[in-house]
């Protein structure tokens, strides 16, 4: 773009410190196509689903048992790509309340412990 406004395509690569042939590498990968474009399109379908609660193992599993053979890797590589998080659930605080403590046992044998027989 500031190409076209005027600037020379050197001057502008000197500044931002990149070579020629990068430059032109990466001008020609905008015009490819997007190989991972059903991949992506299946992760977002699984994530809306389940209202955005599967992370990206859950996600892995269902992709595999809907016939997609890739790696955990890749799966989470993409939904970082696209801004996918799993919501993270809160965590219970500890009570100790057991509930209504019982009624303690009355002391019927006062400490008598004697036997009268062997």
């Amino acid at each position: 773009e500031m190409v076209k406004e005027g600037f020379r395509l050197s001057f502008l690569l000197a500044t931002a410190k990149l070579s020629r042939a990068t430059y032109y590498y990466q001008l020609k990968q905008l015009d490819k196509p997007d190989k991972d474009q059903e991949l992506k399109a299946e992760i977002q379908l699984i994530y809306d689903e389940h209202k955005g609660n599967y992370g990206y193992r859950q996600i892995h599993l269902e992709l595999k048992n809907r016939g997609f053979h890739i790696n955990h890797k890749k799966v989470q590589r993409l939904m970082q790509v696209m801004g996918l998080q799993a919501r993270i659930r809160r965590q219970r605080k500890y009570s100790s309340y057991k509930g209504e403590i019982g009624k303690k046992a009355e002391n019927l044998i006062q400490r008598q412990f004697e036997g009268s027989r062997p």
